[in-house]
């Protein structure tokens, strides 16, 4: 096709339509790299360069494609790249709701936990942190890790409780020993305070 420059290497000239940002090239890299025959987007793999690549893949990506792949026009090379972008948002997006499962999901194995249960039981039996937050006391998310093999284990969490008077962090740490598990330390810390409640002083 007239005036077609498209795959004709580093000396070809570049459409002034197809200039511009390539989302397709920023977020997916080296999958886009292989797609669009720009293989130099493989630095992603190097540390240190992989941090420019992303912004080189972003500013260039339309021109290294256009130079290394044969187009059947500009218009085909825009459609095309316009795939990419809505490939690589619908590719983020998941990411999105999968780590978010799993943050959800794991706060919520850790809900059901031994050590969890026992420490907010605790928590909640203790005149002083009631007389500081009040009746109920609401539990929040899970944030740490939890660790089990056989008859052992270990946990190290926290997580926010709040009542009516205010709202406060319960920090956590367990064992398990032939398969019990025990509280080694259990401090509540509140909001907007510098004092704390150690129910069971580390």
């Amino acid at each position: 096709m007239e005036n077609n420059t498209s795959g004709q290497g580093k000396h070809a000239d570049i459409p002034s339509e197809i200039q511009g940002w390539n989302w397709g090239a920023f977020l997916l890299t080296w999958v886009w790299g292989i797609g669009n025959n720009t293989y130099r987007a493989f630095w992603m793999f190097c540390p240190f360069v992989n941090i420019i690549m992303f912004i080189a893949l972003g500013l260039k990506g339309n021109e290294w494609a256009w130079r290394h792949k044969q187009w059947q026009s500009v218009e085909h090379f825009k459609r095309v790249q316009k795939k990419w972008t809505i490939a690589s948002l619908v590719f983020i997006g998941a990411m999105l709701l999968f780590f978010v499962a799993m943050f959800v999901g794991i706060g919520g194995m850790m809900k059901d936990s031994k050590p969890y249960q026992v420490s907010l039981y605790q928590v909640k039996q203790s005149s002083e942190v009631v007389a500081k937050l009040g009746t109920p006391i609401n539990s929040g998310f899970v944030n740490g890790n939890m660790a089990s093999s056989g008859a052992g284990g270990t946990a190290n969490f926290s997580y926010g409780i709040e009542g009516p008077k205010g709202s406060g962090t319960v920090y956590v740490i367990a064992s398990k020993q032939f398969d019990s598990w025990s509280l080694q330390c259990l401090v509540v810390n509140y909001e907007g305070s510098t004092k704390r409640t150690a129910i069971i002083p580390c």
